[in-house]
């Protein structure tokens, strides 16, 4: 690979879905077994043509399994040298303290936006370990860009979006306060919704990292230029205030987990 000594190369394991099912949303089915790991790892490097990663995921977590078992594979993939760190994701408190103890995690992935604030409280845990925020989802699955109107918008077959509460005729409707609200702050630092959304969380903790998916240039583009756009302290602050007070749907909160 020409370039692979200027990248960071993660990928994920563990979790499959149910093609069984109907629904657009097909529940996912996490499998954290240490031969499961293994195998999948030695599938991602001849896929990647590359010899090691440099972050390796637990996509979800198998409550099947003992997360130690699952640490314990992570850290003999660290020493055979396929990979450098490893990460879990959608992780609570207590997984994140139990598969620490085995093997070091560099980084947690777990759903983050101005709409889902829930992990918050494992800011604390994460800067006492030294654990980094990969925040995934940071737009809200695209409602924080303030570029939809309609629900018909996500009739496609197969559009996720189709089935998230923050994208319902009724769901829009109750952000419409929001994204007005958006749009001034954005109008105020000459910038986009999307752009302020993404400074707001740069700004909020020097370890959170925004991975904000786009399959257009401009977008990318733009999700970039928002490193550029610097917020206070007391900015910060007012926009955690008016955030808790804000009326605004509820958001996806994720594929439903089935047990095995």
């Amino acid at each position: 690979m020409k370039y692979r000594n200027k990248i960071v190369l993660a990928s994920k394991c563990g979790i499959r879905f149910d093609e069984t099912a109907t629904t657009v949303n097909k529940p996912l089915i996490p499998d954290g077994r240490p031969e499961t790991i293994k195998a999948s790892i030695d599938g991602s490097l001849m896929r990647l043509n590359t010899d090691h990663l440099d972050l390796y995921y637990i996509h979800r977590i198998d409550m099947t399994v003992p997360i130690e078992e699952t640490a314990g594979a992570m850290k003999e993939l660290m020493e055979q040298g396929k990979m450098t760190h490893w990460g879990l994701s959608e992780a609570s408190e207590e997984i994140i303290r139990r598969a620490h103890k085995v093997c070091p995690v560099t980084a947690i992935q777990n759903r983050y936006s101005m709409m889902y604030r829930d992990y918050e409280k494992l800011f604390p845990v994460l800067e006492e370990l030294k654990i980094g925020f990969v925040a995934f989802s940071p737009l809200a699955n695209g409602l924080l860009t303030a570029a939809y109107h309609s629900h018909g918008e996500f009739e496609k077959p197969g559009d996720y979006r189709s089935a998230m509460p923050q994208f319902t005729e009724e769901g829009l409707k109750e952000n419409n306060e929001f994204m007005s609200w958006m749009k001034v702050i954005a109008e105020e630092k000459n910038a986009t919704p999307a752009q302020i959304s993404l400074a707001w969380m740069l700004a909020k903790k020097p370890y959170i990292v925004p991975i904000p998916g786009t399959r257009k240039v401009n977008r990318l583009e733009e999700n970039m230029e928002s490193a550029d756009i610097k917020l206070t302290q007391d900015e910060v602050k007012s926009i955690d205030e008016m955030l808790a007070h804000m009326p605004m749907s509820q958001v996806f909160g994720g594929s439903k987990i089935q047990k095995k």
